[in-house]
This record gives structure tokens, sequence and C-alpha cells, in this order.
């Protein structure tokens, strides 16, 4: 996330969401998302 950030000219990143859902066969995998909102701060 901070290199996407960085890319866009960000030099902070707020508002950082995590979330996780178990999914498969005896819930043996995770799907990890998160996200965030990238801003410029003087």
């Amino acid at each position: 996330m901070r290199e996407r950030a960085e890319k866009l000219g960000a030099n902070a990143i707020v508002g950082v969401s995590f979330g996780y859902e178990t999914m498969g066969q005896a819930n043996s995998m995770i799907m990890i998302s998160i996200s965030g909102t990238a801003v410029v701060i003087d």
C-alpha cells in the first residue's frame, strides 16, 4: 500500500481498514483485504 501511495505522490495513508475471511475446506484458507486513502500532508 505504501509503494502505491508513493507512486501517486502521497506522503501518508489515512483511514486504513483491515479485514479477513476464512474460506475453503475446513476454513483452511484466509483472504485478507486492506484499504486506505493516500493523502499529501504539508
